[in-house]
């Protein structure tokens, strides 16, 4: 986590665990820790009613915490606003946070101790394949389970069988990111392209396959098609590949580190100083080289623009909020925190104030353009990942990222 929040109450469970992850970067980590915080004060007064706890199972250490934490982060200032004007019908929101630094076991046992400290909603990581020993710990315990940001449409029952309708994520489906960037493409005349999948994700692959389809139905051509996974070395081979395909567009479906500035800098030195575009995963421009030649035409979409020039005023406000609390959000993906806080509680109304999950869940699964700091929000049987939500897209120039426009990825399928 950031730092430690004068309204919250935080106490660590264990520590100097000294676990190896094996993951992108392959991390040796060297602590393992648990806490709790209380948006708005604590709930325990006498004659209050019992809080809503929120059980956060999620990465404050690892490759995850670029967008675990800024999501929590700003999910707990929507809580601490809802608690100052009096909670939900009176009821306090709590966050129980656990970090479980990716590791599988730690993942499943944080769940349980959650579940245990009483929460009735569990909150997880935002990549599904790390998240799911919570989400199988949440779903046992019929608890509506809710990722701020996972990006593929396996958060529910596609992946899950009939006990994930009670798993939502309050991200964006593959299909639209897929959708939005292929409307991108298209908008700029750029009306072929070279597609790159780091397979290290499904998320990535997804996005990829879907941006393929939508691009040759909207009339675009994909020259070629090539691939790495993130730590195997090839990416600058991979690269060169694309920087000579000829395409007039590269598509990258990636992360952003550490393998992405070194697949930017292989392009532009070889030349080519084409749009390179991805999904919301390079979001940030923190991972850019410095070389202005270099960090130039990188197009990316995103939930909203961390570079102070949001068109939302709502958000600005949000991201001034988490820079004053020495949180500064790296990438846009942290408003879909408090946009899930807002469909958490309006569920929750909805219910009439019932924490049962599987009755939670079916109200969100009905959720149809609801208002949210994030855009509306809108659910369905078949998608328990937000579909059709606004885009912003940003450009970097000259290692510069700017706002250009909002754009609607449009009708799945179209």
């Amino acid at each position: 986590m950031s730092k430690s929040k004068s309204k919250l109450n935080r106490s660590y469970r264990r520590r100097g665990a000294g676990l190896l992850v094996a993951t992108i970067s392959a991390l040796v980590l060297a602590s393992c820790g648990a806490s709790t915080s209380s948006p708005g004060g604590s709930p325990s007064t006498t004659g209050a009613k019992s809080p809503i706890i929120i059980g956060a199972v999620i990465d404050e250490t690892n490759t995850m915490k670029p967008f675990d934490v800024p999501a929590l982060n700003a999910a707990e200032i929507q809580a601490s606003q809802i608690n100052a004007s009096g909670g939900v019908d009176g009821r306090k929101i709590v966050f129980k946070v656990y970090n479980d630094q990716l590791v599988p076991a730690l993942t499943r046992s944080d769940a349980i101790a959650a579940v245990s400290a009483g929460a009735s909603i569990l909150w997880v990581s935002c990549d599904v394949n790390f998240a799911t020993p919570a989400i199988q710990v949440g779903l046992q315990h019929k608890l509506l389970t809710i990722a701020p940001c996972i990006g593929t449409d396996q958060m529910g029952p596609s992946l899950f069988g009939p006990a994930g309708k009670l798993a939502f994520s309050y991200g964006n489906a593959p299909q639209s990111d897929g959708a939005v960037l292929a409307r991108l493409l298209i908008q700029h005349g750029w009306k072929t392209a070279t597609v790159v999948t780091d397979k290290l994700l499904t998320y990535f692959t997804d996005v990829c396959q879907n941006f393929s389809t939508d691009f040759a139905k909207m009339g675009g051509h994909v020259v070629s098609q090539l691939s790495y996974t993130t730590g195997d070395h090839t990416v600058t081979q991979v690269a060169s590949q694309a920087a000579q395909s000829g395409a007039a567009a590269t598509v990258l479906c990636t992360t952003t580190t550490p393998d992405l500035p070194a697949f930017v800098t292989a392009v532009r030195t070889l030349g080519n100083a084409k749009p390179i575009v991805g999904p919301w995963a390079i979001d940030g421009g923190f991972w850019e080289p410095s070389n202005p030649a270099i960090s130039t035409n990188i197009w990316w979409s995103t939930f909203a623009s961390v570079f102070g020039d949001d068109p939302s005023p709502q958000i600005r406000a949000l991201e001034a909020e988490m820079v004053a609390k020495g949180e500064a959000p790296v990438t846009g993906g942290f408003v879909t925190g408090p946009a899930a806080v807002q469909g958490i509680v309006t569920a929750i109304k909805d219910a009439g104030g019932s924490l049962n999950g599987t009755r939670l869940a079916a109200i969100m699964q009905t959720f149809h353009d609801v208002n949210t700091i994030s855009g509306p929000v809108s659910f369905s049987s078949t998608y328990h990942t937000v579909v059709g939500r606004p885009y912003r897209i940003i450009e970097d120039t000259a290692g510069k990222p700017h706002f250009v426009e909002i754009l609607t990825p449009g009708p799945l399928g179209s």
